[in-house]
């Protein structure tokens, strides 16, 4: 399985994780976890789109992805920390200098990994500027994605980049509650 499809199918790929034998969870104890199902739709000639579990954990400098099929066997692990970011499969394993490096090579695009942190939880991330939406509605731009929260309170973060070629990525997040965003 190419491993844009594993990190998407777990950051889907955008519910419940059962591992691998050879797979451990790599979140660290205490650490915050944000989970859920995620779906990534990539509008490519043919289209690629992935969806699945993911669990979430830690910060944008040092922390954890763990993404799930929809039958909750492990696709991937990603775990990174200054200097260094991890990609696991099951039978293969990958070394890259930083998580946008990680990210690339495994999606195939640029998708802002360290920014989910935040956009999970209804908010800009601090690292880069960001503005309001256009329209006046519930989210923000930022790092050429429209972050859209209308559904927020069901636990629901929509992320497009118009930029070619297109990307969404949708998240539904367990355990939200009716939390407003920030």
């Amino acid at each position: 399985m190419p491993r844009w499809l594993a990190l998407s199918c777990a950051a889907l790929a955008w519910c419940a994780l059962s591992a691998c034998a050879s797979l451990t969870p790599p979140h660290a104890q205490g650490a915050q976890v944000l989970s859920g199902r995620l779906s990534v739709r990539v509008e490519t000639e043919p289209v690629r789109a992935l969806s699945g579990a993911f669990e979430l954990s830690g910060t944008a400098q040092n922390g954890a992805l763990v993404l799930t099929s929809p039958l909750g066997s492990t696709l991937a692990q990603a775990r990174w920390s200054p200097g260094e970011a991890v990609l696991e499969t099951p039978g293969s394993r990958a070394r890259y200098p930083d998580l946008d490096t990680l990210a690339e090579q495994a999606l195939g695009e640029r998708v802002p990994l360290a920014a989910l942190f935040d956009w999970l939880r209804g908010r800009p991330w601090s690292g880069a500027p960001s503005e309001a939406l256009p329209d006046g509605g519930p989210g923000f731009s930022q790092l050429g994605w429209r972050v859209g929260l209308a559904r927020y309170a069901d636990g629901w973060v929509d992320a497009r980049r118009d930029a070619a070629p297109p990307v969404t990525m949708r998240a539904r997040l367990e355990g939200t509650g009716n939390a407003a965003p920030p």
